[in-house]
């Protein structure tokens, strides 16, 4: 995924030593951090993932200062880094803005007790990395409960830290002096099990998703099942049985265990295929609709009510040359044009490389008849054809 890349470029931009690994172990990834010679990371290097401002907290609380750009990523609605600043502050760090960067500097954070305003995952991430290093004890209150926050801390205890109650709403962290390396695997993309559940459904198919984790899938389980898609669940693999038709249902975007934003706009394709009226309101961010009128131009009848979509299926969907805006809304035109009637070119495809690894060559390999046209990352958009 691209997001990788662009995290291990950024590293390697502040002196960490990067080693990819290859053949079998090639999605391993080897860090070597002792001796960073850079604390910041650049607008170029940033611009295009929201999540590069994680390394405020660990960089001013590993040495004492850090300059990151404001981030840039999908154009989906606001997402202020205000928690993880008024969070630092709280922890004792001097913040300053100006000319697009946020600077941090401390001697040393001071543990503090934290309330988030809101839940936010990137700010719990942040500041559970940055209070690991803090002096003293940090309790963070409100905090997301994502299985990517519990995966971070399970990283961290390894390294030497001393949280507990990462996966809750309250976290405590006991400030250690030092860190040391460790080996880890990281959980499943739970988004990314997600999306191919529901093209297994629209498409009617019978589709294994293997090395998932049923206990990160709860709640587009229990979705799929509601509007009555099959499915059966072992220990690390998710069967989607589509031969049975399948009917609209409400849904609200939640934080963790809620329906998940980042499958609200697969989920919309699905609603195109669904008997009746689906109601969608999205909670999480204001600006997550932008693939209604893409899938519009593809035949399906959806009508945007402020925060709410409301789909009336089933429609046949057909071909038609259209625009990805971010990168869930890709995999929503991916998902719609594997049922559409004809040829569909989907452009500006690069936005999926961002959350899916050669999602063509794995859909290509259960049977759907799709190809990209240009390179995986390219400069400029190239259009991918569906």
């Amino acid at each position: 995924m691209r997001d990788i890349q662009t995290t291990r470029n950024l590293l390697a931009a502040m002196g960490a030593e990067v080693e990819l690994g290859y053949g079998r172990a090639q999605h391993r990834t080897t860090l070597h951090c002792k001796n960073l010679t850079s604390l910041e990371a650049s607008y170029e290097l940033v611009k295009t993932m929201r999540s590069s401002t994680l390394v405020l907290g660990p960089l001013v609380a590993r040495c004492g200062r850090a300059r990151v750009s404001l981030p840039g990523g999908c154009a989906i609605g606001s997402r202020p880094i205000d928690l993880h600043i008024k969070g630092l502050e709280q922890l004792g760090a001097k913040i300053t803005q100006d000319h697009g960067y946020v600077e941090a500097t401390a001697d040393r954070l001071k543990g503090a007790q934290i309330v988030f305003d809101k839940i936010t995952v990137t700010g719990t991430e942040d500041l559970l990395m940055a209070a690991t290093l803090a002096e003293g004890e940090t309790i963070l209150q409100n905090c997301a409960r994502e299985p990517e926050v519990a995966d971070l801390a399970d990283l961290l205890n390894k390294m030497g830290a001393k949280i507990e109650g990462a996966g809750t709403a309250t976290i405590t962290v006991k400030g250690v002096s030092k860190l040391k390396g460790a080996k880890h695997r990281i959980i499943p993309d739970r988004i990314e099990a997600g999306t191919f559940l529901i093209a297994g459904a629209m498409t009617g198919g019978d589709l294994n998703i293997a090395g998932c984790d049923p206990a990160h899938l709860g709640a587009i389980l229990a979705k799929l099942n509601e509007v009555g898609v099959k499915t059966k669940s072992t220990a690390d693999s998710v069967r989607v049985m589509g031969d049975n038709p399948f009917t609209a249902s409400d849904l609200s975007t939640e934080e963790y265990p809620g329906f998940p934003t980042d499958c609200q706009a697969q989920f919309m394709a699905l609603a195109t295929q669904a008997e009746g009226v689906s109601v969608i309101t999205e909670n999480i961010f204001e600006n997550r609709f932008m693939h209604a009128q893409e899938l519009i131009r593809m035949g399906a009848n959806i009508k945007i009510e402020g925060r709410r979509a409301v789909v009336r299926g089933k429609t046949p969907l057909s071909a038609a040359a259209v625009l990805a805006s971010d990168l869930r809304a890709s995999a929503s035109l991916v998902l719609a044009a594997l049922v559409a009637d004809g040829e569909t070119i989907i452009d500006r495809v690069y936005h999926i490389d961002r959350g899916y690894e050669n999602i063509e060559e794995k859909l290509r390999a259960v049977g759907a008849q799709i190809k990209r046209i240009g390179e995986m990352f390219p400069k400029k958009a190239a259009p991918a054809r569906a």
